[in-house]
């Protein structure tokens, strides 16, 4: 996938490995010199063609003409007291901003990435929607954010999920090239199972993505059992309903075999009653899937509101119902890690 920069340079972390190999063989170089330079891109991670020690500098400078290695630069990061969540708040080469956020579980660190500058979806109870939608990342930016985070730990995440600022599928081209990229052989070589890609239901690209079989994990943002209520909170099921998303969603696991998780953000006396639990039940049944009970995130402009514990009674109401569901784990609620806030307390 080729991408080019405002000075007409290839951006080379959009590059797959056999395009790389291409590109290098075009400037009069052997193949086997992409093999380093994927390295140095991919597992070393290098910032700067400078920094590639074991090509000879007249490759560099040629590297230097052609291709460009686009940055992330943080402008804050709040690490919380009480469970080790990073958020980071980085600024494009443009002047946008974008959040990660670095979380840490018992089986390793997982890092949750943006997929937009902003967001056109409109989700009534998400942070991330309110300043607007301004322009789909590149694949390389959203490859930076787990590159840049890797730098700044020390060490390498064991899990990402697509889950931050923006709809991943909105941005398809882009998300599938990242990716390819994070999982290629010769790079950074993250299996794809331990990736989970999170959407409000774009059911044209769910067939899609299950035509490639990726080995990921869908999550899907259902957060209402019936289309009344859905379309009320989220704008989406105007136009792809919960009866086209559900036959998605089983398409998705006939062709990949893969347990799709549903995403359920509890809003008081908007989708938390016992009949909002019998509806969700029904609307499950036969299911090979996971619900993940979220406590509503409290943002200032929209006024609902959640707790653990009506999140447990919830979860254990759909338990009793015969549907495996949770509570995730809430982190770093001591520095504002919902999707959204931090980028625009900083822009306001």
């Amino acid at each position: 996938m080729i991408t080019l920069d405002e000075s007409g340079k290839i951006d080379i972390l959009d590059l797959g490995f056999e395009e790389l190999e291409e590109q290098i063989k075009a400037i009069g170089e052997p193949r086997f010199r992409a093999s380093q330079i994927f390295d140095w891109l991919h597992v070393k991670k290098v910032k700067e063609f400078a920094q590639m020690t074991n090509i000879s500098a007249q490759l560099r400078d040629k590297l230097e003409k052609k291709f460009c290695i686009k940055s992330l630069f943080i402008v804050k990061r709040l690490e919380s007291s009480t469970d080790n969540t990073v958020k980071y708040l980085y600024e494009l080469e443009d002047g946008n901003h974008i959040e990660t956020v670095l979380m840490e579980y018992n089986y390793g660190k997982t890092i949750c990435v943006s997929s937009q500058v902003g967001c056109k979806m409109g989700c009534r109870f998400c942070a991330s929607t309110l300043a607007g939608f301004k322009r789909d990342l590149t694949s390389s930016e959203i490859l930076s954010q787990v590159y840049e985070t890797e730098r700044d730990m020390g060490g390498n995440v064991s899990g990402i999920v697509l889950m931050g600022i923006g709809e991943p599928l909105d941005n398809y081209d882009n998300v599938v090239n990242f990716l390819k990229q994070v999982s290629a052989p010769k790079g950074r070589n993250l299996s794809l199972r331990h990736v989970s890609l999170s959407t409000c239901g774009i059911v044209p690209r769910i067939y899609e993505l299950s035509k490639l079989d990726l080995g990921l994990t869908l999550s899907i943002s259902l957060h209402c059992p019936n289309d009344k209520g859905r379309s009320e909170i989220m704008p989406v099921n105007n136009k792809y309903n919960i009866s086209e998303l559900m036959a998605a969603c089983k398409d998705y696991f006939k062709k990949t075999g893969r347990r799709i998780s549903f995403e359920y953000a509890l809003i008081n006396g908007v989708n938390d009653t016992p009949a909002h639990a019998d509806e969700l039940a029904a609307l499950l049944k036969g299911f090979i899937c996971h619900v993940n009970i979220i406590p509503v995130n409290k943002i200032q402009e929209r006024n609902y509101s959640s707790d653990r514990a009506a999140a447990k009674r919830f979860a254990h109401l759909l338990g009793t119902l015969g549907i495996n569901a949770t509570v995730r784990r809430t982190l770093g609620a001591d520095i504002d890690a919902a999707c959204g806030q931090l980028r625009r307390e900083y822009e306001i």
